[in-house]
């Protein structure tokens, strides 16, 4: 049998090991799944005979090389600052990998070796990144093909709550990491291009330049920009392009509130707070405001930043429950993002009963035979349940449809790479829209960059 090593049974393998293992038995397949937590690993393959789990510490060489050394190709699913040795592994021992982070500088160091040995190194292929460039090449290589020329392309994605499950002030619930939440936007200055000006925006002010959009059925929605819009506009052959600006999608709202935790310094990851331990949530907020023996800590926070009581921010703050006494942060040592991070998931963890939502939107202007026109993309996701998530489903799908495509031979360039080719991207999204996973299309009136400019 062909075998797949999958490291890593976290939440987002789900998708992908059903997908796999429901193919098992016609691709002649054999899994297995390597995770610390053996439990865990076991969950998701059952007792399925065509699947094993194993105990893997990837920073176990002895152990990490033997289970890479027995397979034919090797999916990691771990953290992205895991994925390197396990990549290096992959080029010594001649075998394909597939991922859906970012490439890192290490990993694209490794593109001459593996494509020395004719292998795929896989990434960038899970939602963002992953069906964001696959869905957005197909569209720019559709208008290039019948003779358009991109002027603009907007794209944004948001890991939110499904409609139902959306109960809380914040319209916000943890769907993946936490800690990537907590401290999204830190690392560098947002960067993009508005009608052929490069434009600018540092952490502090990140999340006040915010714009909506609406998507049919679902509402509006915020963005605001990624670090680096400007990574892929090579990538994507948008040399010559006059807006591209890449974000992040929230309920309106969410970011005006989100940013009294960032002016306060409550997302610094960079030191630890002292005693941090026996700190009460009440403590903490106060920790970062002004010393007064007579007002209250909720009266300094509101005279700090200028909150009516009658602001809905306010009853955002009041709903996390940031001013409790009794809570204890019980962290040693912790840093201000992760005792944030404590308090936000006794509020935004998802319930048992609770639904996820994926949701993408591209925004593609181009001209053509002197006329400017636009076409507007969105695709929507639903989670089935707390095991299948829309996240899962968005992430771990496209990873697996890659992986059998390799094992294949369907995909054959070698080297480090992400799926920006038709040889990609034109089966897995054709095969996504059989599981749901498709994008609505409609051509609208071209607006430019600022639509109250027309």
């Amino acid at each position: 049998m062909r075998k797949i090593l999958v490291i890593g049974s976290g939440k987002s393998t789900s998708s992908l090991l059903k997908y796999l293992l429901d193919k098992s038995a016609s691709e002649n397949l054999f899994i297995t799944v390597g995770d610390l937590n053996l439990n865990a690993a076991k969950k998701l393959i059952g007792n399925h005979k065509n699947a094993k789990a194993i105990v893997l510490d990837v920073f176990d060489d002895t152990s990490r090389t033997e289970a890479i050394k027995n397979a034919d190709i090797v999916v990691s699913m771990l953290p992205a600052r895991f994925h390197i040795e396990v990549a290096k592994d992959c080029v010594l021992l001649g075998k394909h990998m597939v991922t859906a982070s970012y490439v890192s500088p290490e990993m694209q160091a490794l593109d001459e070796g593996a494509k020395s040995k004719g292998l795929v190194l896989m990434n960038e292929i899970g939602v963002d990144p992953g069906i964001d460039h696959m869905s957005a090449m197909q569209v720019l290589d559709r208008i290039r093909k019948h003779g358009g020329k991109i002027i603009l392309f907007e794209s944004f994605t948001g890991g939110l709550v499904a409609p139902e499950s959306d109960n809380n002030l914040w319209n916000y619930k943890f769907t993946w990491n936490p800690r990537n939440v907590v401290t999204a936007g830190q690392g560098g200055t947002a960067k993009f291009l508005q009608e052929g000006t490069y434009k600018y925006i540092p952490y502090n002010r990140l999340f006040r330049r915010t714009e909506f959009l609406d998507i049919d059925n679902y509402g509006r929605f915020e963005v605001y920009a990624n670090r680096d819009s400007l990574k892929y506009q090579s990538v994507y052959g948008l040399d010559n392009v006059k807006t591209l600006y890449r974000g992040t999608m929230r309920r309106v709202g969410f970011s005006r509130a989100w940013n009294i935790f960032v002016t306060l310094g409550m997302t610094d990851d960079s030191y630890t707070i002292d005693d941090s331990e026996n700190m009460s949530y009440r403590d903490f907020i106060n920790a970062f405001l002004t010393y007064s023996p007579f007002d209250s800590v909720e009266l300094k926070l509101r005279h700090a930043l200028k909150i009516d009581q009658d602001d809905i921010v306010w009853d955002k703050l009041i709903e996390l429950d940031i001013f409790n006494a009794e809570k204890k942060v019980g962290l040693k040592k912790a840093t201000p993002a992760q005792i944030l991070q404590k308090i936000l998931m006794d509020s935004w963890t998802l319930d048992p009963n609770d639904k996820d939502m994926i949701v993408m939107y591209h925004k593609f202007g181009y001209e053509k035979d002197g006329k400017k026109y636009q076409i507007d993309a969105n695709m929507v996701v639903l989670g089935e349940d707390q095991t299948y998530t829309a996240m899962a489903k968005t992430v771990g799908l496209p990873v697996a449809m890659a992986t059998l495509a390799i094992l294949n031979r369907k995909i054959t360039s070698p080297g480090v790479q992400i799926p920006i080719t038709k040889e990609v991207y034109e089966p897995i999204l054709k095969e996504l829209e059989t599981f749901g996973v498709s994008f609505h299309e409609k051509e609208v009136p071209y607006l430019g960059y600022n639509p109250l400019n027309n």
